[in-house]
């Protein structure tokens, strides 16, 4: 059975599919006549300023336990990242250890920590927070986190600097002392054995303003079942199903998505990590707040995939009634695209499949997708990587940093301090990307910890990319690299080196489509959209609930 013919036996019409760099145009597809209704062409039109903003909500350095100062995580969320909370541990109401002597560290650790808090760091941490704010250019926010074994973890964001540390007996407790506050409430690392720091979804009021979104990734693992990519390898134990989140949806709660990195070095948005993306009108702190309040969110692991998905005009958080669903569905990743998932009531209805190698584009002049990497250190020291990545002839049309942190939650031996080390993207013209970074030893086989850029880039294929770093010049055209990845060694085998990835032509970093489902299945009926590239980069849109017309 073919998509088309898996389509209709699922209730559904697919009119259109093509690839455009357009978030907008390629709906109707560029095969056939079909035109997208006069209706959701307003509909869309109206939607045309919105953005996304991008940030990291829940992450952690040395303020009570974690590594690096705060003042460089602030500094390594503004290279990459629109707004940001980096987040004290701060409460854990009930806290094992008194009858478990293998657990008496616990109660030490944790306490010291709280302690520590709250003799002075609580005011130092709001101060300097408070100090990064650059309303229009990156906002900060604070957020303190707090441990429950009952109800999982939970972390406190803040929309005004005032907004007290408050004790609390648990997290109803602390949910309820803070309903006087402009506070969202989120839980992480939900999938967990509930009872042992895994989400409690009996705990969940839909409608709830302090909680219009859960946290589904991070580096702790995925949540969105319990199957699938990125398993929950903690020593806090195996992820569960009665903690993921299609759970929660199939138990009827509305709820969006997002992702956070919970990264513990200090390093705010750190690549591969987990992101939020919210779809507002600016990056204005009233906008993002109630852009958040009202589900306008998505989350990815780490690239900024872009995906704009509407049913009748409503977009991602909304509820609408309807009885025909128009769904249009437009995706502009950073690389290629595995596939595009669109999930309804726990099923995937629809998938949209990219290519598994991309057709030469036609013309002399190609829009492209092309991330260089440096990193594959052998020796324990950090590289200090300072160039510029520069065309001959083109233009670099837009940049995306891929900056990571430390891959440990533990300072490495010689090291007697932590120091984050910032990586920063100098300068940047149509023509060049200039850079300052540093790569670590990838610590495994399977982690990664370089760095890397993605360019955006609209070029003649003769024309070349080269990176002239620490010394050395590497080159290629953009014809050799549409053909396969490059890469270059910097001082022989076994050294640092940088590697120049294929090049994703617009054919294989966008897909859009324009279908229509009649089949009402339930009362409500939630749909959500899933985007996985090639490289094992993820995101997910908020679900939109159908209320039976």
């Amino acid at each position: 059975m073919d998509r088309r013919d898996f389509l209709k036996a699922s209730g559904w019409s697919l009119l259109g599919l093509a690839a455009s760099g357009s978030l907008l145009s390629c709906v109707g597809g560029k095969s056939n006549d079909r035109k997208l209704p006069e209706e959701l062409k307003r509909n869309f039109e109206s939607l045309k300023d919105m953005k996304v903003f991008w940030g990291d909500i829940h992450n952690h350095c040395n303020v009570t336990y974690g590594h690096g100062d705060l003042e460089d995580a602030l500094a390594a969320a503004r290279e990459q990242l629109d707004f940001c909370a980096v987040t004290p541990h701060a409460l854990w109401p009930d806290i094992p250890g008194e009858n478990d002597p293998r657990l008496n560290w616990v109660i030490g650790y944790h306490t010291e920590a709280f302690k520590r808090l709250r003799a002075g760091g609580w005011d130092k941490y709001v101060r300097k927070t408070r100090e990064a704010n650059d309303p229009g250019k990156f906002l900060s926010f604070t957020s303190y986190e707090c441990h429950s074994m009952e109800h999982g973890d939970h972390v406190a964001l803040c929309y005004d600097y005032d907004t007290p540390l408050l004790e609390c007996t648990s997290v109803p407790d602390l949910k309820e002392k803070l309903r006087k506050y402009k506070v969202f409430v989120t839980p992480h690392h939900m999938g967990y054995q509930t009872g042992f720091r895994g989400y409690e979804w009996k705990a969940f009021t839909d409608d709830d303003p302090q909680l219009p979104f859960v946290e589904m990734f991070s580096r702790h693992g995925l949540a969105e079942g319990d199957m699938g990519d990125y398993d929950y390898l903690h020593d806090m134990g195996p992820r569960v199903w009665e903690g993921s989140v299609l759970y929660g949806l199939e138990q009827g709660h509305k709820f969006g998505l997002m992702c956070s990195t919970d990264q513990h070095a200090g390093y705010p948005g750190s690549y591969g990590d987990g992101r939020i993306g919210v779809l507002a009108e600016s990056l204005d702190r009233d906008k993002l707040w109630d852009a958040m309040s009202k589900r306008h969110v998505c989350g990815i692991t780490g690239d900024k995939i872009k995906i704009d998905f509407r049913i009748n005009g409503a977009m991602m958080g909304d509820v609408i009634k309807a009885g025909k669903r128009e769904i249009y569905l437009n995706v502009e990743a950073q690389n290629f695209i595995d596939y595009v998932d669109l999930i309804k009531n726990g099923r995937c209805v629809a998938r949209l499949n990219g290519p598994f190698l991309a057709q030469n584009p036609e013309g002399d002049v190609v829009r492209a997708k092309i991330k260089i990497d440096f990193g594959w250190n052998r020796e324990e020291e950090y590289v200090h990587w300072q160039g510029r990545l520069k065309l001959s002839e083109g233009e670099i049309r837009d940049v995306q940093t891929c900056f990571r942190g430390a891959a440990f939650t533990s300072p490495q031996p010689g090291e007697h301090r932590f120091k984050t080390r910032v990586n920063r993207l100098l300068d940047r013209s149509a023509q060049h990307v200039e850079l300052d970074m540093y790569s670590s030893k990838n610590p495994n086989v399977m982690t990664p910890a370089q760095q890397g850029v993605v360019l955006d880039v609209e070029m003649p294929r003769r024309a070349t990319i080269t990176a002239d770093f620490n010394g050395q010049q590497i080159s290629y055209t953009l014809d050799e690299l549409l053909q396969g990845a490059k890469a270059h060694f910097m001082r022989g085998w076994l050294s640092e080196a940088i590697q120049f990835n294929r090049a994703a032509p617009e054919s294989a970093f966008a897909i859009g489509t324009y279908m229509e489902d009649s089949d009402a299945e339930r009362d409500t009926d939630y749909y959500y959209v899933r985007v996985r590239q090639r490289d094992g980069q993820w995101a997910w849109a908020t679900p939109i609930w159908v209320e039976r017309a």
